[in-house]
């Protein structure tokens, strides 16, 4: 969401809601609110508990502990003060800055996700750091809470961005009671919806020309899935009515299961997050028009809207497409990927269709959208200033968001926090990997407690290595993502043999066995470096492939841009540099480093690449 001065949580399914608190009482309910009951939708998998999965090492871990400890850090008197200074009480403590105090451009906005993303890591971690700081804030914003529940920072939050902003109190209360135990927090949610209620439309609108004038960038669309968890929660049936008022169905979703909605121009961040709502509502309701929508949502981002990174939105709205509009874009603008946010939005998508679909493509794009996005983001820099854009010009450089406390600053430690939410998953007769990362998962097959650890120096190294403890022999299946990028074969040992086991490009290699104490996986996923053009109308403009990772030029020359360059096959390893490789010009040697180890240096994106059509 670009400032303008022109005026995660444990999924909830419909099962779920039949097996909540409200009992007998509220499944009723849920199926006399439907014109038909059709069945449930068919769940393939589940994303495990967050204190199931531990990172530990690689990228990836490196990344989540260096966020927590940015986070753990915000000043909590700082983070409560402009609600204190609203509701009358002692307010210490520096001003946030930027768009957070109560005159900037959305007044207290991420207090909601900083509470959440941080409960989501008490719950993996177990930091006592964690459970304390989320505790602190939650109780210190409910003392604010004025009459009726009223939440809002200032009168500017609550009447240009009423939705916005709950939406963000919600998925923190949510968070704050069913992962960090925070009890007060389930009351807090019931306050704080109803206090916010007389400032919400009634009803639901698509952003733009018939937006109302006082809030033109609020987005009511994006309301629903918090909504459906908030009713799970408390059993309150008003808030599952909101649910169902704000879906976006008529003007968004049915057009995009009809295959007829016209992405181009539209807000790109916050139609991809509505689709974590109309996901929300094919669990809950099981209509099927939900589905279609977000397989179609996907197929549209993938064929013609994503830059090589899984990044999509320059000037933070959608192209038209086969128009060569990605390309022209590398022109101009700097603002190519709203990163937090986009890679929010971009995996709670994944997961979601994942676990509906069962499909090994939406496992490629969420990693895909992890190497080359969020994990790439600068890290905050203890002032408040925060990473927003990810630039694929020539000569880009890596750069803080103009003013503090973006919104960024909230989806960041969300996205970073949900890491183990994305390495495995749990399906029927097993378990489901679908990163490969240096992790530890512990579950239970029946009764029998089950630890796997996985090591590897991927994406550096196309070697995985499991490992099984177990106290007793169990029969369960493991199913190992195999990428569509592979450039070979796949091959797979169990204790060092050679595994029977079909693993094709873009699927799941699953192998079903009495598994035993100690047993071993090894994993070999072959991938060289290819191009990827940035749009059908220009194929000699690529980017630079090496398995799921972006590699971009560092410290290049500044006419790189118009040179043609004989890719892949001129990039070369370089010594003693694992991950790095080089490509000599006559007069330079140019250092390709993936996009996520660039730091300050300046970098190159995209290539002319030589002999395109041939």
């Amino acid at each position: 969401m670009k400032e303008s001065h022109d005026s995660p949580t444990s999924a909830v399914s419909r099962r779920d809601f039949l097996k909540s608190a409200t009992g007998a009482f509220a499944a009723g309910m849920l199926l006399r609110s439907s014109p038909s009951t059709p069945d449930a939708p068919r769940v393939w998998m589940t994303d495990f508990d967050y204190g199931d999965v531990r990172l530990t090492g690689g990228p990836f871990g490196d990344h989540y502990n260096r966020i927590l400890a940015s986070y753990l850090a915000l000043d909590n008197d700082r983070l409560l003060k402009v609600y204190r200074q609203r509701a009358g009480l002692p307010a210490p403590g520096e001003d946030m800055g930027g768009w957070y105090d109560a005159d900037g451009f959305v007044p207290g906005h991420a207090l909601g996700q900083f509470i959440s993303g941080l409960s989501r890591y008490a719950r993996a971690t177990g930091d006592a750091g964690a459970y304390a700081k989320v505790r602190a804030l939650v109780l210190g914003f409910g003392e604010t809470l004025g009459q009726g529940g009223y939440p809002y920072a200032s009168v500017k939050a609550a009447t240009t961005w009423p939705c916005y902003i709950l939406d963000k109190y919600e998925i923190g209360l949510l968070d704050s009671y069913r992962l960090a135990g925070v009890t007060q927090s389930k009351d807090l949610l019931s306050r704080v919806i109803r206090g916010a209620l007389p400032y919400l439309p009634d009803h639901t609108y698509d952003r733009g020309p018939d937006s109302p004038k006082q809030a033109p960038y609020d987005e009511t669309y994006i309301l629903s899935e918090n909504l459906f968890e908030s009713y799970a929660v408390t059993g309150n049936r008003e808030f599952f009515d909101l649910a169902r008022k704000y879906l976006l169905t008529a003007d968004y979703f049915a057009p995009l299961a009809a295959g007829s909605y016209p992405l181009a121009g539209k807000h790109a961040y916050s139609h991809v997050m509505a689709l974590s709502s109309a996901a929300k509502a094919y669990e809950v309701l099981g209509d099927p028009v939900y589905l279609r929508a977000i397989e179609n949502a996907w197929n549209l981002l993938e064929s013609g809207q994503q830059y090589a990174s899984g990044g999509w939105g320059p000037k933070e709205a959608f192209v038209e497409t086969d128009q060569g509009k990605l390309c022209e874009s590398l022109r101009t603008t700097q603002d190519h990927f709203e990163t937090p946010c986009g890679s929010y939005a971009q995996t709670k998508l994944a997961r979601y269709l994942l676990e509906v679909t069962g499909e090994a493509r939406y496992g490629d794009g969420l990693e895909r959208v992890l190497y080359n996005t969020i994990l790439g983001a600068k890290d905050p820099d203890g002032d408040n200033d925060f990473f927003y854009y990810s630039s694929y010009g020539p000569l880009a450089q890596k750069s803080y968001y103009k003013s503090k406390v973006p919104c960024c600053s909230g989806t960041l430690v969300q996205t970073v926090a949900d890491y183990v939410r994305n390495v495995y998953f749990r399906g029927g007769d097993g378990i489901y990997v679908n990163l490969y990362t240096p992790s530890e998962l512990r579950w239970n097959t029946g009764k029998l407690p089950v630890k796997l650890v996985q090591t590897t120096a991927y994406p550096f190294d196309d070697n995985v290595h499991f490992r099984l403890q177990l106290p007793a022999p169990a029969e369960f299946a493991i199913s190992l993502r195999i990428p569509r990028w592979i450039s070979g074969s796949a091959a797979i040992w169990i204790n060092n043999r050679t595994a029977p086991v079909r693993a094709e490009r873009g699927s799941w290699a699953t192998i079903k066995r009495r598994w035993n104490m100690n047993d071993t996986i090894e994993l070999q996923l072959p991938f060289e470096f290819r191009t990827e053009a940035i749009d059908s109308k220009n194929p000699g403009t690529v980017a630079a492939m090496h398995g799921p990772v972006m590699y971009v030029a560092a410290t290049p020359p500044e006419n790189l841009d118009s040179v043609p360059l004989h890719l892949p096959q001129g990039i070369e390893p370089l010594t003693n540099s694992p991950g790095q490789f080089k490509y000599e010009l006559p007069e330079h040697t140019l250092q390709f480093k993936p996009f996520f180890a660039v730091h300050d240096e300046r970098y190159n994106t995209y290539f002319l690449k030589q002999d395109a059509n041939v």
